[in-house]
């Protein structure tokens, strides 16, 4: 039997609910009619369907050729889905795409070295969400081999300005102190 849109409570209802709430806010502030159209109309839901979709073609690169029966059977397991929907439900939301590159090489090492425990990778990819913005620059350049040289040693903020172009020192100095905190 047929479900019947006109129900209450009904898909259809909602819709209209929605068209109906969106029209009241275009006519009583005219200025934010465009973005809600652009929301209702897709364009917002396509950017985030592009995100995951530039993030599992990347995943499938990193793992072209590679195969394992330990792999193959993690990535069949509970544990590894919903990951994976999280994954994609944050890569979905962000839009910077050198966080979205990171949320990639989780699940690329996710399915490449299973085993760390749930909670352990949840936790992990809750820190990733909380990443501020340049940290992923700080944390890089943290993670640099020294230079070996006979020039007297600077400080380890001044090491890191060097290695952080663009990034005020005021400002690498708050991301080591977020970067503690998380």
């Amino acid at each position: 039997m047929a479900n019947d849109l006109s129900k209450p409570g009904s898909e259809n209802t909602a819709i209209e609910t929605a068209l109906d709430v969106a029209a009241a806010i275009s006519s009583a502030v005219p200025w934010i009619g465009g973005p809600v159209s652009s929301v209702l109309s897709g364009k917002s839901f396509g950017r985030k369907i592009a995100r995951v979709r530039e993030i599992l073609e990347g995943l499938a690169d990193d793992l072209k050729g590679f195969k394992t029966q330990v792999s193959e059977d993690y990535v069949k397991t509970e544990d590894f889905e919903e990951l994976l929907e999280q994954t994609l439900r944050k890569t979905a939301d962000e839009r910077n795409p050198d966080k979205r590159l990171q949320y990639r090489a989780f699940l690329s090492n996710l399915v490449k070295s299973p085993g760390a425990s749930y909670d352990k990778l949840i936790h992990l990819l809750r820190m990733l969400e909380q990443l501020p913005q340049d940290g992923l620059k700080v944390l890089e350049a943290i993670s640099q081999t020294p230079v070996s040289t006979y020039a007297p040693f600077g400080s380890p903020l001044h090491t890191l300005s060097t290695r952080v172009r663009g990034v005020p020192e005021h400002q690498i100095e708050e991301l080591v102190a977020q970067l503690q905190t998380l």
